[in-house]
């Protein structure tokens, strides 16, 4: 840590992404010979390796606009860095599959977006935390039950020490008191850490982030009243009363070794990120092209509303449910979202498999996974593991989509031209060779997000 901060702004564990959401299906369309399959014909696959995404976002977006593909069988095979990062997403998972008859659709966007961008929950909020953590924690040790009530997940790859972890993870979540896990005074440690000095000036550096970086990167809708808020406290959606939200966010809660009195030790604490903020995945992007719009030049909707806005279309398509009070309707008509009327897709052709968090080296030396996936997607934080040996788990003609560090608030311009050509040269030492920009699928405007290849043909 110098004088002026740690400059570890994202932590060292990453609840958000640092890039929007995608349709896996639009990185990966099928070829248009096989759109028209015959009726009785065999359903292809699509098979995905996550590595990295931390959040779940684009298997939400992914199971939400199924519908307007062709129809195949999607399986997502989940590989992260942390047992934390993929009980957050069983939870965001289980919450937007919730019966619509149980808990209405606007109750259900709002608790996914606090869940998921908050330090302090609202009382039902946390009830629901509480309760949905204590369910899946007598649903692990218990595959067959399992399998019955949430028939998405898969954890038979899963060693059984971090099955035991995970059950660990959701046993606290669901009977720890607020007083174990402080994280509004953890939260002011994490940034009197990272800032050091300039602590006392941190609305000003909040300012300068923003508008300096996070807008000149593209994110302008992000407004400098929720940033400011977000950096100061950690709260990105009040969508209720503000003196509605004080109980700790559990889900947030992670742990790591350090020094205490000439020993490590193991601590729980907000290792999380303090700089770029949860809007990037959700809240900057939308296909309803009128939230963009600008008055004098000024973003007329936040990243919070935008955010509000993509996850009610997404849950809405996902699981239309009844409509009437509490079924979200105000949040947006069908007309306005831009895209095709369709009917909810069919759950039962997505299935998502979690790895064992190690298992990035071993891949390529199992069969089940020879040439197995059509499309691998990784996380800036996740590059280490894009090996030349990678190369045998891909299908041929596999594509890759690779997140880069455009929103990563601590670096600097060179910085990040450094990070996207050694990106590029990871890619190509892995057998992989750039897609032009654009193409029929995705708009050039997001390659200082994303960079794409396709495997190379064998020599």
């Amino acid at each position: 840590m110098t004088a002026v901060g740690s400059g570890e702004g994202f932590g060292s564990i990453a609840w958000w992404g640092l890039s929007p959401a995608l349709d896996l299906q639009q990185e990966c369309p099928l070829p248009l010979s096989e759109e028209g399959e015959p009726p009785g014909a065999e359903l292809l696959e699509l098979n995905v390796l996550l590595m990295g995404s931390v959040d779940g976002r684009h298997v939400l977006r992914t199971m939400a606009q199924a519908a307007r593909w062709p129809r195949r069988r999607v399986n997502f095979f989940i590989l992260e860095p942390s047992l934390e990062n993929i009980a957050r997403q069983m939870l965001f998972l289980t919450l937007a599959l919730e019966d619509p008859d149980k808990m209405g659709l606007q109750e259900r966007v709002e608790m996914f977006l606090e869940l998921w961008g908050n330090s302090l929950l609202r009382t039902p909020v946390a009830g629901y935390l509480q309760a949905q953590a204590q369910l899946l924690a007598r649903l692990l040790p218990e595959p067959d039950r399992l399998q019955e009530l949430l028939p998405l997940f898969s954890l038979s790859d899963l060693k059984f020490r971090e099955r035991d972890g995970l059950e660990a993870i959701f046993r606290f979540w669901g009977r720890a008191t607020p007083g174990a896990f402080p994280l509004p005074q953890l939260w002011d440690s994490r940034i009197r850490h990272y800032l050091g000095s300039r602590y006392d000036s941190r609305v000003g550096v909040s300012d300068w982030d923003l508008n300096m970086k996070l807008h000149d990167r593209g994110a302008r809708v992000i407004g400098c009243r929720e940033y400011r808020r977000w950096r100061d406290t950690g709260m990105a959606f009040e969508l209720r009363d503000p003196l509605a939200y004080h109980v700790p966010n559990l889900s947030l809660a992670s742990s790591r070794l350090v020094v205490h009195r000439g020993e490590r030790v193991c601590a729980r604490g907000y290792w999380g990120d303090v700089a770029t903020g949860p809007f990037i995945a959700f809240g900057i992007e939308t296909e309803n092209k009128n939230l963009l719009r600008t008055s004098n030049g000024v973003p007329t909707k936040s990243a919070s509303e935008i955010s509000l806005y993509n996850v009610t279309t997404w849950f809405r398509e996902l699981n239309p449910g009844p409509s009437g009070p509490g079924s979200g309707k105000e949040a947006g008509d069908q007309e306005e979202i831009g895209a095709p009327c369709v009917g909810p897709p069919d759950l039962g052709l997505f299935r998502v498999h979690f790895l064992p968090l190690d298992s990035a080296a071993n891949l390529p030396h199992r069969s089940k996974f020879f040439q197995r996936f059509q499309l691998i997607y990784t996380s800036c934080g996740m590059l280490h593991h894009l090996r030349p040996d990678l190369r045998a788990c891909v299908a041929p003609g596999g594509l890759l989509v690779m997140e880069l560090a455009r929103y990563l608030v601590d670096l600097r311009a060179e910085q990040m031209a450094i990070f996207v050509e050694r990106a590029r040269e990871l890619a190509q030492a892995a057998g992989f060779s750039s897609l032009p920009p654009g193409g029929d699928s995705h708009s050039p405007t997001d390659t200082d997000t994303f960079a794409r290849f396709c495997l190379s043909p064998d020599p």
